[in-house]
């Protein structure tokens, strides 16, 4: 009798790890369309913007060094 329970018990976790890796297959298409749609924006808008931040630039621009006279 203990090895038809150990039988169904092996049956059951092994249908539980099929359905967790169709879910974590399930997620990580997921998560891949999402980051591709991602970087499809990010080449969209560096394109519009010709490649440039803006800000990032601006404030390479502005900085000074200043030295102290004694």
């Amino acid at each position: 009798m203990g090895a038809v329970v150990s039988c169904i018990q092996s049956i059951f976790r092994t249908i539980g790890n099929v359905i967790m890796a169709i879910v974590r297959a399930i997620g990580a298409m997921c998560t891949a369309i999402i980051n591709g749609i991602v970087a499809l924006f990010d080449i969209i808008i560096s394109c519009l913007t010709c490649g440039r931040g803006g800000s990032r630039r601006r404030g390479a621009k502005t900085r000074t060094h200043h030295t102290s006279r004694v």
